[in-house]
């Protein structure tokens, strides 16, 4: 199955957060906050939403920040993704 976003939406997989801290604690799997960078993994095709004119500025494989509580979390195939608007990334790790 494949997912393809529609208007200004971008299918995110969120980057596997760190168990141990710099310091060396080791974190339960409760106490860990899911990170807020994930990787491109589909982009829609902007064009017109709400009467703007929008043009999509990530790319498939970009890495990004989004927004904390931004988005719908979707299971696929035991695997898990967030869709968002484009406008929920603040921006692009290079």
């Amino acid at each position: 199955m494949k997912l393809v976003p529609l208007g200004d939406r971008v299918v995110l997989k969120q980057l596997v957060a760190e168990e141990t801290t710099k310091s060396g604690i080791v974190l339960p799997g409760q106490a860990k906050e899911k990170p807020q960078q994930a990787e491109v993994i589909a982009v829609g095709p902007g064009g017109v939403v709400d009467g703007k004119e929008i043009t999509m500025q990530v790319k498939v494989g970009d890495q990004v920040i989004f927004s904390k509580y931004s988005g719908t979390e979707v299971k696929i195939e035991e695997e898990e993704f967030i869709v968002v608007k484009q406008n929920d990334i603040l921006a692009i790790v290079e």
